[in-house]
């Protein structure tokens, strides 16, 4: 399955101009043949704490615009926004996901980031999703989730495939890259990391999205510039990295989790 991330450099709190903007990058990736994309985390508004403006109703005007062009294309998109929580208290970070149909499914983001006061504004997620995408297991995850490699060894055995969507600034690159491949070699797994460019609020992106391998291996990788970073990911790799080194099995609980 041919999988594409797409870095690009969203308008800030600007959906209706960043969906125009969008729509010729999501037509490039179907021409290439494309079966999942992935966008950056707050695609539509970047990565904004005014969540007066930006917080959308469940099914608001981000989430349409994603099912819209599922429909219309026939591929797998999905990218965070900020959604309203149904008991009016603060919104979610909500990875959404939407199949070829319209179906849709949702994470919510576990770790706000408390060093930007994400934490202030969001709140926090309480469980994983895992969904199947012609039979390669995808988990969701958000930016600052990465960073937690628990989440990740939790969902090991249900998961082909990470994806994560970020807003990663520059200063921590290095991180980013880093951990991305940590990830997939502790995890035996592909992670697709899809980060944003350019320069909002304050701050600089510098892209780096990638699509790692289970051994660790970078198969595709983006640079500053906009554009899509794109790889074929295999269920039936992961599955053979797995038998060859089988590392997974060597796992022991945490002090925490033993009875």
């Amino acid at each position: 399955m041919k999988v594409a991330a797409l870095q690009y450099d969203s308008i800030w709190e600007d959906p209706a101009a960043n969906f125009a903007r969008l729509v010729p990058w999501i037509d490039t990736a179907v021409a290439a043949g494309t079966r999942l994309l992935v966008l950056p985390e707050m695609f539509a508004c970047g990565f904004s704490m005014n969540v007066g403006l930006v917080a959308e109703a469940v099914e608001g005007p981000t989430t349409r615009f994603l099912r819209d062009q599922a429909r219309r294309t026939g591929l797998w998109i999905g990218g965070s926004l900020p959604e309203a929580s149904s008991d009016r208290g603060r919104p979610h970070n909500t990875f959404v996901l939407v199949a070829p149909d319209g179906q849709l499914v949702r994470y919510h983001k576990i770790h706000p980031f408390s060093l930007a006061g994400e934490d202030q504004y969001y709140r926090p997620g309480s469980g994983c999703t895992t969904v199947e995408i012609d039979g390669l297991r995808c988990t969701l995850f958000v930016c600052y989730d990465l960073r937690f490699a628990d989440l990740f060894w939790e969902t090991a055995s249900r998961t082909d495939c990470y994806l994560v969507v970020a807003n990663w600034p520059e200063p921590r690159r290095d991180h980013w890259r880093t951990l991305l491949r940590a990830r997939a070699i502790e995890n035996q797994a592909y992670v697709v990391g899809v980060n944003r460019v350019g320069t909002a609020d304050g701050l600089t992106y510098a892209g780096d999205s990638a699509i790692i391998g289970p051994n660790g291996r970078a198969l595709a990788e983006g640079r500053r510039q906009e554009g899509l970073v794109s790889a074929t990911v295999v269920a039936e790799e992961v599955h053979r990295v797995r038998e060859a080194l089988p590392f997974l099995l060597d796992r022991r609980p945490r002090a925490s989790e033993k009875h």
